[in-house]
């Protein structure tokens, strides 16, 4: 079986990063969000900034401990030595990409249809069949995409800071005021997670990084880092212009918040900017779905055929065929906050067993090298993963029954799956 090729160095690494992080979750629920935390908003991202780091730093040390395809699924397996588990949460990891890839379709699709009244499903298809051509095409030629749809990105969340900031205030702002007060500050916390969730997908590209150990945790840490600033940012701006009601009442709320300070010009330009955003968004999910599909393959627990390596392209190509197929099909699901809520239930499962991962493996594999390790220690206790399992574990009883009901059906569908596989081979 062909090897996936060594292309990707810090820059693009940290940039595939910030592209997975500031993808459609700002430009589409930062509004829902104000809703919940009110001028508050800004600690909401604090909260949601300290969870993410916690699960990047256990990523940084499994991922230059196991620099390999299908992360969730080989740290999971190897910190649980349970083929089983590791399989659930790689079906977890995938489900949910395939998902985040559909759904983020549609937004895409809806600001198309804003532009040029082509209907939705239509350019969702369209974005879809594109960028699984250029996952396709190779590694290389979607971390260059990637990268240029993330400096737009970028651009974008700059024009808000800086309008935001250059005009001064008609009257003081109390950025502490919220209409709900703490809960509604943790009710955003968990929706605006889903802004964040993203840059564990940078360890499913492990296999095509230069020099893995070193450049892996300075990747993910570097892209939390830089999304974590902008978000604040981008956040206290938007309030400093509109405020949070009319944040939440707006269903493009950046675009309207450029709109107030730069007329309908700034509504067309941030409109154009977030078709960039969602498909910085699709583009990353499609590549890290099929990397998933190929390492759980090549590693027995899915058909060998989905590991098969392009001779031309080093990609995954059967894998990204059947990821492309899946996303189609679940482009028919609606509403995106209802889909975001299951997607961050899925992750915050996912992030629990990373986290309880780490600690498992001080014990399990005590004396194999760790290239880098996550900092604050007891002996070989690691303590901020066990803050991030307790973080995890707080918030995933946060959500809804239904979107509780719908994650547990996704492991339940995972492990039908694997018990049939398993009796067929």
């Amino acid at each position: 079986m062909s090897s996936l090729s060594r292309h990707i160095g810090l820059f693009h690494l940290t940039m595939y990063g910030v592209g997975l992080i500031l993808g459609a979750g700002i430009y589409v629920l930062i509004g829902e969000a104000a809703g919940f935390a009110g001028n508050a908003l800004w600690i909401s991202f604090i909260l949601g900034a300290v969870v993410a780091s916690f699960a990047g730093l256990s990523y940084s040390e499994l991922t230059a401990l196991f620099p390999r395809a299908a992360a969730e699924y080989v740290f999971v397996k190897e910190g649980f030595r349970s083929n089983f588990i590791g399989f659930l949460v790689g079906w977890l990891t995938i489900l949910t990409s395939i998902i985040v890839a559909a759904t983020v379709a549609l937004g895409f699709g809806g600001y198309v249809e804003e532009l040029t009244n082509i209907p939705i499903i239509i350019s969702a298809l369209i974005i879809l069949g594109v960028l699984s051509l250029v996952n396709f095409i190779g590694i290389k030629e979607s971390a260059w995409a990637n990268t240029i749809f993330a400096i737009v990105t970028i651009i974008g969340l700059a024009i808000i800071i800086v309008v935001g900031f250059s005009f001064p205030l008609e009257s003081e702002i109390n950025y502490f005021e919220n209409p709900f007060g703490v809960n509604g500050i943790i009710l955003a916390f968990i929706l605006v997670f889903f802004a964040f969730i993203g840059f564990e997908d940078i360890a499913n590209v492990a296999e095509e990084v230069k020099r893995p150990q070193r450049t892996m945790p300075r990747g993910i840490m570097l892209s939390v880092l830089i999304t974590t600033i902008i978000y604040i940012l981008v956040s206290l701006a938007s309030i400093r212009i509109i405020g949070w009601e009319q944040l939440a009442e707006s269903s493009a709320p950046l675009a309207f918040v450029a709109e107030q300070r730069l007329g309908q010009q700034g509504h067309f330009i941030l409109s154009i900017i977030a078709l960039f955003a969602t498909a910085s968004t699709i583009l990353i999910t499609l590549v890290a779905g099929a990397r998933i599909f190929y390492g759980m393959a090549r590693d027995g627990s899915l058909p060998s055929k989905l590991g098969l390596i392009h001779k031309k392209t080093k990609t995954p190509w059967i894998a990204v065929i059947l990821i492309l197929v899946a996303a189609i099909g679940f482009s028919f699901i609606g509403d995106i906050v209802i889909v975001a809520n299951i997607v961050v239930f899925a992750v915050v499962v996912t992030f629990a067993m990373i986290n309880l991962a780490v600690i498992l493996l001080r014990y399990v594999k005590p004396d194999q090298e760790r290239p880098y390790k996550v900092p604050i220690n007891i002996g070989k206790f690691p303590v901020l993963p066990l803050f991030g399992l307790g973080a995890t574990i707080y918030m995933a009883t946060q959500f809804e029954i239904e979107i509780i009901l719908v994650g547990l059906g996704i492991i339940a569908s995972g492990a039908i799956f694997y018990f049939i596989y398993n009796k067929m081979k």
